[in-house]
């Protein structure tokens, strides 16, 4: 007689350590601006956090890619960003130009708001029940949180820079900057576990802006907070694996890997396939790490580049994924012919 296929969402066995006959596939960014469906939803909302806040709307969106293609997993349609305006501070969408955020509050007054911040956060919870719903059950659903550099350096610039004020803030103010830190390490952990009790089974750590750090600087912004948020998230009874991802970390990542006891860790374009290679070997699922300005561009360079990964990095336990978010000009027809070549599913591209 013969066995049943697993009916463990894939993602989920790749993170578990297997090496599977093909890797899980799904795209940070999948769901928004590159799919049509998503841009006439997005028009019926008045603004950005309005649509996220918005569970119907958020879970919709979420769904639309998983409807499209045969994705191994969906994310959750949120931002990173909602974890300050949570917390008390102003965070606001400037048309064309992305997200302002007004005066960082004092410390004491955003400690004071971690607690009732979960509970803000609650439409994102309900986002989640609702994909979990639809979702067939062989495909996982992944919760995920801005992580605590990357949302501290807009709370403190007020806006997506380059970052040099807050890694200044890092060195001249460097009492203040932990104590933000220890705050975002607390609502970010809580807002973790509220996903996991509302159905992600895949929880991911977005460390958008970890390039440019100094070794020293790194440990104590980047490795120290995602490792105490880990631990408190275990302590809570949450056993969802964790994707940690290090943008731009360069060398730095095999020191992420070491000091974190994530499940995965996600790899950026940069990354080596050397650098994926001896994560796998040291008992780490990866991620990534296709370009997303290729995927853009299509061609016989995205069909070698896709090939190249799937020959460097399949025999270890790996998610195929982009180094960064779907762009939103990218082609559908581009991603359905790579989603189509690693699932070895035919995917229909029509508009």
């Amino acid at each position: 007689m013969s066995s049943s296929p697993d009916p463990t969402p894939r993602l989920l066995r790749a993170l578990a350590g297997e090496t599977l006959d093909r890797p899980p596939i799904w795209f940070m960014r999948q769901a928004g601006r590159s799919l049509p469906e998503y841009r006439e939803l997005r028009s019926k909302a008045p603004d950005f956090l309005a649509f996220c806040n918005n569970p119907e709307m958020a879970a919709e969106a979420t769904l639309q890619p998983m409807r499209r293609f045969p994705l191994d997993a969906a994310i959750m349609f949120s931002d990173i960003l909602v974890i300050p305006q949570a917390l008390g501070q102003k965070v606001w969408f400037e048309a064309g130009e992305g997200p302002r955020l007004g005066d960082l509050p004092p410390i004491e007054a955003l400690r004071d708001e971690v607690e009732a911040s979960t509970g803000r956060l609650s439409a994102m919870g309900e986002t989640l029940q609702r994909v979990r719903a639809e979702l067939e059950p062989e495909r996982a659903l992944i919760g995920f949180a801005g992580a605590p550099w990357t949302v501290a350096t807009y709370m403190i610039e007020g806006r997506g820079s380059n970052r040099e004020a807050a890694r200044s803030f890092a060195y001249q103010q460097p009492e203040k900057l932990d104590a933000l830190l220890d705050v975002l390490v607390d609502a970010t952990a809580r807002y973790l576990v509220m996903q996991a009790e509302s159905g992600a089974q895949v929880l991911k750590l977005f460390e958008s802006w970890a390039e440019g750090l100094a070794e020293d600087t790194f440990e104590r912004v980047v490795v120290a907070p995602h490792a105490a948020i880990v631990e408190k998230v275990r302590a809570s009874g949450v056993t969802a694996p964790i994707i940690g991802f290090p943008r731009g970390a360069g060398t730095l990542v095999d020191n992420y890997a070491e000091a974190v006891p994530v499940e995965g860790v996600a790899l950026d374009t940069q990354a080596s396939a050397a650098l994926g290679r001896r994560l796998q070997a040291q008992g780490k699922t990866i991620q990534g790490a296709l370009d997303n300005l290729l995927l853009r561009a299509g061609g016989a360079a995205l069909d070698a580049r896709v090939e190249q990964l799937l020959a460097q990095w399949g025999e270890g336990p790996w998610i195929f994924n982009l180094g960064h978010g779907v762009l939103p000009d990218t082609p559908i027809e581009n991603l359905a012919r790579v989603i189509g070549r690693v699932t070895g599913k035919p995917v229909e591209s029509a508009q």
